[in-house]
């Protein structure tokens, strides 16, 4: 007896938008089967457990009555697309989702929906191999932020791909937690607690990103062997990039710029390759700690930041790497044999600011004739000068990173007006009564 595939079997039929029309075509569908759901409110919640298409069409809504997840997946090879998806529960035991991806599910695509005011927008609970892809999540405000749900939660989900998606509000943008091998590329997130937060998720890509006006851009913690690459960090308020316990990853090409706090903080990170990107505009440029000498620094650029790195330490760390450094901008020198590396050394930090690090209140003295004398004589005297970071390599020019100007408008807007200022006086509401 032959065997058809689904192709030949599948069978393509609109859906009406009339009280449990959606609910009964999905449990009529075969395998394959493609359902376009006409203009207008579809009633949920709905469970999708066998291989369909759901289509939209950019049309049809699906509402899920403030009850659970709107579409819960438990089935393989479905497709989800067109959508707008609103009307989630509030239980974060649950974790309430506009669409839920189960552990049972694999190779399930989730693109081009409008995914608004649920607890969470997509979450991927151990589903293999899921694509979220072109949407528009636009997550909850009316709790406080760290009680919110996350646009897109993945865990324990490997090879999960998440790109071109646009997360504005809800807690994180995307949280990733014991998963691998995964890429998360090309989303546009603001106005969040993190853009990116990365826990025990080791083997994956964040390239192409960007993160506008939130609190943290990307917080990459516990995780190893990660490819961090041309993303954008600009103006968020406490950090652009952080690298908690993460070891032999490479942070390459990405900018941040107009942090309130620091542009890249590492604890505890190690033989990480942290070069051609660029940090700028930031209290400061590079704080690192706790043991964090062993990672290679080269063809970075330090602008105009307050203060360009802080480290406080008894042994010279050298920055640079095969002879090339970094750009300082506060590095007044010349090149005379025109080969592109400075003529002198640079060490971005004295004694100076070692005491103010530890006394704040010593900065009142800066100006006195003291405080200049102890900084000519450590430049004239350099084995006075305390351990830290030196770079014997400077670069004459520094690396550029261009900005689309849409991007560049959005930064502007949150530069302007952040929204941990903006909700203080919003009247921040269940964005639920909307629809």
């Amino acid at each position: 007896m032959a065997v058809l595939p689904l192709q030949v079997l599948a069978a393509t039929q609109s859906v009406p938008s009339t009280d449990g029309a959606l609910i009964s075509a999905i449990a009529g569908a075969a395998p394959g089967d493609v359902l376009l759901l006409d203009p207008g409110l579809h009633q949920g919640p709905i469970e999708l457990d066998r291989p369909v298409t759901i289509d939209g069409q950019g049309k049809a809504k699906i509402y899920g009555n403030k009850t659970g997840s709107v579409i819960s997946v438990t089935g393989t090879d479905i497709t989800i697309r067109g959508l707008e998806i609103v009307g989630s529960g509030s239980a974060h035991e649950t974790i309430d989702s506009g669409i839920q991806l189960h552990r049972t599910a694999a190779r399930i695509l989730v693109e081009d929906n409008r995914i608004l005011g649920n607890l969470y927008g997509v979450d991927i609970h151990g589903a293999k191999q899921a694509t979220v892809r072109e949407n528009v999540i636009i997550g909850r405000r009316d709790h406080r932020l760290n009680s919110r749900g996350n646009g897109i939660y993945v865990w324990n989900a490997p090879g999960t791909l998440v790109e071109n998606n646009e997360i504005q509000f809800g807690r994180d943008g995307i949280f990733v937690n014991t998963s691998n091998r995964g890429v998360f590329r090309g989303n546009l997130m603001r106005d969040l607690r993190f853009a990116v937060h990365y826990m025990y998720a080791h083997d994956s890509e964040i390239s192409g990103n960007v993160s506008i006006g939130n609190h943290l851009g990307f917080a990459l913690m516990y995780s190893n062997r990660i490819t961090v690459r041309d993303n954008l960090s600009l103006a968020d308020r406490d950090q652009g990039l952080m690298l908690n316990y993460t070891n032999k990853s490479d942070l390459v090409g990405n900018l941040v710029r107009g942090a309130g706090g620091k542009c890249l903080f590492i604890y505890n990170a190690h033989h990480n390759l942290i070069g051609d990107n660029r940090f700028e505009g930031c209290q400061t440029g590079i704080h690192f700690t706790a043991g964090s000498e062993s990672n290679a620094l080269t063809g970075n650029a330090f602008i105009a930041n307050k203060t360009q790195v802080k480290y406080v330490g008894t042994r010279d760390v050298e920055w640079s790497f095969d002879g090339r450094g970094n750009f300082w901008s506060d590095h007044p020198v010349f090149d005379l044999d025109g080969n592109g590396i400075a003529d002198s050394r640079f060490r971005p930090n004295d004694l100076v600011d070692h005491i103010l690090w530890s006394q704040p209140a010593a900065g009142m003295l800066l100006g006195s004739p003291a405080v200049q004398l102890i900084r000519w004589s450590q430049a004239h005297f350099p084995a006075t000068l305390p351990g830290g970071v030196v770079d014997s390599f400077p670069l004459m020019k520094p690396i550029e990173i261009p900005v689309p100007e849409e991007i560049v408008s959005l930064e502007m807007a949150a530069r302007a007006n952040p929204v941990w200022l903006r909700e203080r006086t919003e009247n921040v509401s269940d964005p639920l009564t909307s629809h």
